[in-house]
């Protein structure tokens, strides 16, 4: 015998959203009130009362980050002493749970080991907390005794032969580059796989004063090219065109890798945190096996995050892109190396996006007559 009995359960299948960090980041630096602290900051905060009256490294930073990030910017503070290093910042911030996109280090490096140390500490927080970031840091602007000629060839000896591939550089020539950047990559208006060169963006809002070497010269496009091809992130003029914009967000990376610009990398950090959650749901799931529907229903899932991605808007006849192209039938596949062991490996595609127009003119001079 027995007595009739009826159980309803709720089931978690794992369809929700994961929390977004893409374009938010930490600001490490001096500055003159809460050091030691992590201050939250967005566009209506008060920086005077955050970060102190007078003016900071950290705070002029800040002021030109939130002024280029439009009216969703917002990030964490972290101001450190005078003398302070940004590593030990870095890392109690990941004790605390700060999850962010980038790390931005405002304090001008001098040596290629403080770059080198920069990168080092990005791997690290992947391989101890699975958290992907890159770091954007700055160089010194040019001195009142140095000439051009002599600040160019400075720099790219500070970067020669570095390979720093989540290290953005960005020389502070006009005093406040670092942030202006750093706001332009934080906008929410544009997608994270947009380039900070793109014009349709709009122009750099509150970039310093056009700065002169000690010959008086000012700031000549030339220096602007040869920064980029150092590997510096630099603004840039295009000649009758009004504004100032911004070249490519070069990383620290060797020549024929795949993350030599700052757009690639963020789109692939992107499908690694969500995925990563995905992941972590099936260890020791047996719905997740080696039989022909369990792979299917699995791949379908896992491909979720990259078909979200790859979504694209038309408003106005005109088509708005999402971040990749839409993933196709082979993109992922999951691969048994044992029975408790499965590799899965993503292909993920940026659209084309043009950095080098060329038009070509021809004269029509014939006198044919049209009937």
């Amino acid at each position: 015998m027995a007595l009739g009995q009826v159980t309803v359960d709720n089931l978690n299948l794992g369809q929700g959203a994961v929390k977004e960090i893409e374009r938010y980041f930490l600001f490490i630096g001096p500055a003159s009130k809460n050091v030691g602290q992590f201050i939250p900051l967005n566009t209506d905060s008060d920086l005077d009362t955050a970060l102190g009256i007078p003016a900071s490294d950290l705070k002029t930073q800040i002021t030109a980050a939130r002024l280029n990030g439009g009216q969703r910017w917002a990030c964490i503070a972290a101001p450190i002493g005078i003398e302070g290093e940004w590593a030990p910042a870095l890392e109690k911030a990941q004790q605390q749970g700060f999850s962010v996109e980038a790390v931005v280090i405002t304090k001008p490096v001098t040596t290629a080991a403080e770059l080198s140390a920069m990168h080092d500490a990005a791997i690290a927080l992947n391989n101890t907390y699975g958290r992907r970031v890159f770091v954007m840091a700055s160089t010194a602007g040019i001195t009142a005794e140095q000439t051009w000629s002599q600040y160019v060839t400075g720099q790219k000896a500070l970067v020669a032969n570095l390979l720093a591939p989540r290290v953005l550089v960005v020389p502070q020539l006009h005093g406040n580059d670092l942030g202006v950047l750093a706001g332009r990559l934080a906008n929410a208006t544009v997608s994270i796989a947009d380039s900070p060169m793109r014009v349709a963006t709009g122009a750099v809002l509150g970039l310093g004063s056009v700065p002169v070497d000690g010959e008086k010269v000012p700031l000549p496009s030339a220096v602007r090219s040869e920064l980029d091809r150092a590997r510096y992130s630099v603004s840039q003029t295009y000649p009758d065109y009004e504004g100032v914009y911004w070249g490519d967000g070069n990383m620290l990376d060797s020549d024929a890798s795949d993350y030599q610009v700052v757009e690639y990398l963020r789109i692939t950090d992107k499908t690694a945190r969500l995925i990563r959650p995905l992941l972590i749901r099936r260890v020791a799931d047996r719905r997740l096996n080696n039989t022909p529907n369990s792979i299917a229903v699995n791949t379908n899932q896992l491909m979720a995050p990259m078909r979200a991605m790859a979504k694209s808007t038309t408003f106005a006849g005109q088509v708005f892109p999402g971040d990749i192209e839409p993933p196709k039938d082979g993109d992922l596949v999951l691969n048994w190396l044992s029975k408790t062991k499965v590799v899965a490996f993503f292909k993920i595609r940026p659209l084309n996006c043009p950095k080098d127009l060329q038009a070509n003119i021809a004269l029509d001079l014939s006198n044919d007559k049209t009937e």
